[in-house]
C-alpha cells in the first residue's frame, strides 16, 4: 500500500492502520513509504507529452459509459491545494492520469491482440482493417515499452540517492556566478548528476560532464551531456560510467557544442574532488 499512501489514495481505515504502524518505528516500512512518496514526486516529470486520437478518446469513452452502467461506484476528487502527504493535487492527478494510461494501453494491447487472433481465424475484415490493427498495436507496444524503460531509469535513480553506499561529489562553480551542482556515485548503479537553477549554455550548447582519472597523465574521459529546463534544471543519469570510481580523482564540467566532444574545447564551470 506504499503507493497508494503516497498517493494519499487509501480509505481512511487503511490509511490509519497503516500509520498506526508506522508510529511503531518499522525502519523498513518507513523507507517504502519515503521510497513510495519519491517515486511519486518524479512520477509525473516523466510522462511522455502526448495527444490521443479522436478514434481513442471516442473507444476510452465508450468504455467509460460501460462502465458506469454496470457499476454503482463514483469517483470523488477534491479540490484543495496539496494532500496530507504535502504532494500537490495536479501531481497526483497527473501520476494518477498515467498510472490509468499504462492500465488502458494494456488492456488494449490485449484487445488488439484478440482482434488479430479472430482475424487470422476466419473472419472477413479487410487487409485494410487489420493493417490498421496492426498498427495501432505496434504503437500501443511502444508506448508501453517506453514507460516501461522510464520506470526502471526513476527506480535506478532512486538507488542511487538513497543508498548510504552512494558517494557525494559537490561540483563547485570555477570563476562564474552559479549554483553547485551534486554528483551521487553508486559503484554498481553509475552517477546521478542533479543541478539547479544552473545558467543557460549560450545558444545551443550543452553541458558535459567529464570523468579525470587518477593515473599520471590520464585524458578526461567524456560521459553524458544535458541541456537545463528553462529553470536552471536538470536531473542526469550516468549508467555505466566509462572510469570505475575508485579511478576517478575529479569530475568536471564544461560547456561543448550540441552532441558533445571527444575532449574538452573550455575551461571546466564546475570542478568537483572525489573524496
Amino acid at each position: 500500500m506504499y503507493e497508494a499512501y503516497a498517493l494519499d489514495a487509501l480509505d481512511p481505515p487503511e490509511r490509519t492502520a497503516l500509520e498506526a504502524h508506522l508510529a511503531t518505528g518499522c525502519a523498513e516500512c518507513a523507507k517504502s513509504v519515503a521510497e513510495a512518496r519519491w517515486l511519486v514526486s518524479q512520477l509525473g516529470y516523466l510522462a511522455p507529452q502526448a495527444a490521443a486520437s479522436d478514434k481513442l478518446k471516442g473507444r476510452l469513452m465508450q468504455t467509460v459509459r460501460s462502465e458506469a452502467k454496470s457499476k454503482s461506484s463514483s469517483l470523488v476528487v477534491t479540490a484543495a491545494g496539496t494532500t496530507s502527504s504535502g504532494i500537490p493535487y495536479w501531481l497526483s492527478a497527473g501520476i494518477a492520469a498515467l498510472l490509468l494510461l499504462a492500465l488502458y494501453f494494456a488492456w488494449d494491447a490485449h484487445r488488439l491482440k484478440q482482434e488479430l487472433r479472430a482475424s487470422n481465424e476466419g473472419n472477413q475484415r479487410t487487409e485494410q482493417l487489420v493493417a490498421s490493427v496492426k498498427s495501432e498495436y505496434a504503437a500501443t507496444q511502444q508506448k508501453l515499452a517506453a514507460m516501461e524503460e522510464q520506470m526502471a531509469k526513476m527506480h535506478r535513480e532512486n538507488a542511487i540517492l538513497t543508498d548510504p553506499s552512494s558517494v557525494k561529489i559537490m561540483l563547485a562553480a570555477q570563476k562564474i556566478q552559479a549554483p553547485q551542482i551534486v554528483a551521487m556515485w553508486h559503484a554498481k548503479y553509475g552517477i546521478v548528476l542533479t543541478g539547479q537553477k544552473v545558467p543557460m549554455p549560450s545558444g545551443n550548447r550543452v553541458l558535459q560532464l567529464w570523468l579525470i582519472p587518477k593515473a599520471p597523465g590520464g585524458k578526461p574521459m567524456p560521459a553524458m551531456t544535458v541541456r537545463p529546463d528553462a529553470n536552471g534544471n536538470f536531473v542526469i543519469l550516468v549508467a555505466n560510467p566509462p572510469v570505475a570510481g575508485s579511478d576517478t580523482k575529479t569530475l568536471a564540467i564544461t560547456e561543448e557544442p550540441a552532441g558533445g566532444s571527444s575532449a574538452p574545447t573550455t575551461a571546466p564551470k564546475w570542478v568537483g574532488a572525489m573524496t
